[in-house]
């Protein structure tokens, strides 16, 4: 991206209509989102982009690099790309978990850059006055062992896609949704077989940067209209979601009655979700 020092990559879902711009979660990539580009399609232009040190895109050294201020400047810069081609504005910016906080942050930035945005099941980082809770502390610390523990290597996609679908993480997720991740989340790897783009020790640094942020405090009086989709059976707390959305000027939050990785188990209900609160027309 200009002035950035990375190289964010980008898979256009085609549709036509307004630019929606997809953002991922943590050790995903764009790819697992196609079955939601699949239902936005009728109603939008789909693009959905990876992560610094996410699949296709480029990966910056040292741990510095993934401070999660970086993935918002990330999502603005492609954002203000993309919306220079499609006509001026982001009609709908999208963002999974760590990808709705980048979002959030990019429009806290530049709010005439979206139309709206839809976060589904977003990680909000604490406000600067605010200490990580014991709770939160021990559930990111779990994150950042079990990324430093991921699996990485495999013979060939099929051998990944049998250990994926003994695992409690993948159990629920589409089918569909996993051969994605299987199709845009592994590449050849240098000495045979085939290896995840996105190694577990960036996945942990994305974890360990999950700080303080900003952003908090600049969504305050936000106007972008914006949705919360809060995932009953998640991590999050939805009075956190409420007291977020009640500072801004436009934003509401519905429960969704889905794990924290709804996006690629049940899609069908962030599609619903979306539908009912008038975002695919």
């Amino acid at each position: 991206m200009p002035g950035r020092a990375v190289e964010i990559a980008l898979l256009d879902w085609g549709g036509a209509g307004p630019l929606a711009l997809l953002h991922h979660a943590n050790g995903f990539c764009k790819g697992v989102l196609g079955l939601l580009a699949e239902g936005l399609r009728p109603h939008y232009r789909v693009v959905a982009m990876d992560a610094r040190g996410h699949g296709d895109s480029s990966r910056p050294p040292g741990d510095g690099a993934y401070h999660w201020d970086n993935f918002g400047r990330d999502a603005l810069a492609v954002a203000r790309v993309l919306a220079a081609e499609h006509g001026g504005r982001v009609g709908l910016g999208l963002g999974h978990s760590f990808g709705g906080a980048a979002l959030l942050d990019a429009a806290s930035r530049e709010p005439q850059l979206f139309e709206r945005l839809a976060l589904i099941d977003p990680v909000v980082p604490p406000d600067g006055d605010s200490a990580p809770t014991p709770e939160r502390l021990a559930r990111t610390h779990a994150l950042i062992q079990g990324a430093r523990r991921r699996r990485e290597h495999w013979a060939n996609r099929d051998e990944a896609l049998a250990g994926w679908a003994s695992r409690p993480i993948f159990a629920a997720f589409r089918p569909e949704a996993l051969a994605l991740y299987a199709l845009d989340g592994l590449c050849p790897s240098a000495g045979g077989g085939v290896e995840l783009k996105c190694p577990g020790a960036v996945e942990a640094a994305v974890f360990e940067n999950a700080g303080r942020s900003e952003v908090v405090e600049r969504v305050v009086g936000l106007g972008t209209p914006t949705l919360w989709l809060w995932a009953q059976h998640g991590d999050f707390e939805r009075a956190r979601y409420k007291a977020l959305a009640a500072t801004m000027k436009d934003a509401r939050v519905v429960t969704l009655d889905a794990g924290h990785l709804v996006a690629m188990e049940q899609p069908e209900r962030v599609l619903e979700a979306l539908r009912e609160a008038g975002v695919l027309g």
